[in-house]
């Protein structure tokens, strides 16, 4: 999330590993351009993934690592655990990636986060049904 707290990537992998973290901090760069500062929790995969993606920049990227500046990313899951909560689980972990990665668009049609270039502002369920057909 930005600082306006409109998303600015998300990735879901099986394993929070480093190699998923740089990928996705390498693909939240190429699409959004790089960061002063990022914020993050306390896994060691994020710090480790920032510090491999800052060797190969000649401006390093500032790492923050404070628990309550965290807190505007976990208030934006809560509408995820919402929708979740009541699916008791999923089956396997590529239909996972479907129903969220669904959930995630919705959410940022919702926040007005989805917006078509040269084109008048339409309704989220004109922004819905133009990403179906």
């Amino acid at each position: 999330m930005d600082k306006a707290g409109d998303t600015v990537d998300f990735l879901l992998r099986a394993r929070r590993d480093k190699a998923a973290a740089r990928r996705f901090f390498e693909k939240a760069i190429a699409r959004n351009g790089a960061p002063e500062t990022v914020t993050i929790d306390k896994s060691g995969s994020n710090l480790a993934a920032l510090d491999a993606v800052n060797a190969d920049r000649e401006t390093p990227i500032k790492v923050r690592q404070i628990k309550y500046l965290n807190n505007i990313i976990e208030q934006d899951h809560r509408a995820i655990k919402r929708r979740t909560r009541p699916m008791l689980g999923f089956k396997n972990f590529p239909r996972a990636r479907v129903i969220l990665g669904g959930i995630e668009v919705m959410h940022m049609i919702r926040k007005g986060q989805m917006k078509r270039a040269g084109k008048a502002p339409s309704s989220a369920s004109q922004q819905f049904y133009s990403l179906v057909s």
